[in-house]
């Protein structure tokens, strides 16, 4: 989609949400915090806050390909996982606030230095700042696509106003069990809400499909293989195959860790082991799931094969 298209569809999301702010709804937990004058639970305000952007190699294959994933990581989250590795950023709030302009000027940069396309990481909180940014960057010749990289703990209704702007959605199923959502990243009915999101993205852009021309499009799954089954892979692969579609690819991650606050409980305090992630793609396998699979090293974790079709 052209890039002046594109902005209708921003102008028309930004009547949505820029008013939200002020009572704020923009994720599940809605704690109609007025961001005007106050950070919310997410700790964030009414700027985009900003804690790195550069080109990553260590995403999925047809987000890298040669020039890498323009990849900009924002502060805050909406979840609190115990385990998470990125806790400094998502729990500890590092970061700068910075403008739209500012922020534009970043997703301009990324593209100029050979970025195959932006990735917006955990951009919820954030989202009447970025889509301000991309504004201005379609009208200064923003021409890759975005990427919306998220925990999948989403309210379909504000994903629903992402249609025509976002073009893949790299979503995480993290759980299938709404108690271990609440049990492991603090949240109410992770999967009765992250389920729903899917679907939504699912209906905007289908399976992902690898296009010419900066024309890739569509809904990748990412799901992070956690000890003892917690993440609930079996059930994560007959959703895809029987309420999405089998041809949405998955990308299946072995480089959990415990890091955190995980060593506090004991199911979750190791790593996972290598008959563990073979189980979990023998899952996928038996669903007829495509996708990609690691080679299992914690030294490897960018090193990704692709998952074929049985028969």
């Amino acid at each position: 989609m052209q890039g002046c298209e594109k902005i209708v569809h921003i102008d028309r999301a930004l009547s949505v949400l820029e008013p939200m702010l002020q009572a704020c709804c923009l994720c599940p937990r809605m704690c109609k915090v007025d961001r005007n004058s106050s950070a919310g639970f997410c700790r964030q305000s009414v700027l985009p806050r900003v804690s790195s952007a550069l080109l990553h190699f260590g995403e999925e294959p047809p987000l890298v390909k040669s020039g890498g994933s323009g990849t900009v990581f924002f502060s805050g989250c909406s979840m609190r996982c115990v385990y998470c590795q990125n806790f400094a950023i998502s729990q500890k709030n590092n970061g700068r606030d910075i403008s739209a302009a500012s922020l534009s000027d970043v997703f301009l940069a990324l593209q100029d230095d050979g970025a195959e396309n932006i990735n917006l990481v955990t951009p919820t909180a954030h989202l009447p700042g970025i889509l301000r940014a991309l504004r201005v960057s379609f009208k200064e010749g923003l021409g890759i696509p975005i990427v919306y990289n998220t925990s999948s703990y989403e309210r379909p209704e504000i994903i629903e106003q992402l249609e025509g702007i976002v073009d893949i959605y790299l979503a995480d199923i993290r759980y299938t069990d709404d108690d271990k959502g609440e049990s492991y990243s603090g949240v109410r009915g992770y999967w009765t809400v992250a389920s729903s999101a899917i679907k939504e993205m699912h209906r905007q852009v289908g399976a992902f499909k690898e296009g010419r021309h900066d024309g890739s499009r569509g809904l990748i799954i990412r799901h992070l293989v956690l000890p003892n089954g917690i993440s609930g892979t079996e059930q994560m692969a007959e959703f895809i195959a029987y309420e999405l579609s089998s041809s949405v690819p998955v990308s299946l991650m072995s480089q959990y860790r415990p890091v955190f606050n995980a060593r506090h409980f004991p199911e979750i305090s190791k790593r996972i082991t290598d008959e563990e992630y073979k189980q979990a793609l023998v899952q996928l396998e038996i669903y007829n799931i495509i996708g990609w699979f690691q080679h299992f090293s914690g030294f490897e974790e960018d090193r990704v094969r692709p998952i074929r079709r049985r028969g």
